[in-house]
């Protein structure tokens, strides 16, 4: 699965536990009618994949579903889902200064200088 959008939010990497269990969130911004914030959690090693990537920026994040069962010390069994992430890639170029393109130089632009005044083409107009 994925989810595209822009980034809303990037998180520090968060140690938790005695073990070393490395998270880090990411909330992205859906482009739809109705927008959503979706919270994707990377995890371990793919949390160094969230580096490079700023607030703004537009993404295509892939994900995995996973859902755990959890019963309380009451008995109640309760659920809990979670987005995790497992790729992300950007959709466009970041330009944080709203700038073109660069142009090629002029001299692309000009006319052949070595043509003949004899030669003529042979277009029928």
């Amino acid at each position: 699965m994925e989810v595209q959008g822009r980034i809303k939010m990037v998180g520090e990497t968060q140690t938790v536990g005695s073990g070393g269990f490395r998270k880090r969130e990411l909330v992205v911004t859906t482009e739809e009618q109705y927008p959503q914030h979706i919270l994707v959690e990377f995890v371990q090693d793919k949390t160094d994949l969230l580096n490079n990537y700023k607030i703004g920026q537009q993404v295509k994040v892939s994900i995995n579903l996973r859902g755990r069962e959890w019963v309380n010390p009451q008995g109640e069994t309760k659920y809990f889902n979670a987005i995790q992430g497992w790729r992300i890639e950007a959709l466009q170029a970041a330009s944080s200064d709203g700038s073109l393109p660069p142009v090629p130089p002029m001299d692309a632009f000009e006319p052949a200088g070595d043509l003949n005044e004899e030669d003529h083409d042979d277009l029928p107009f």
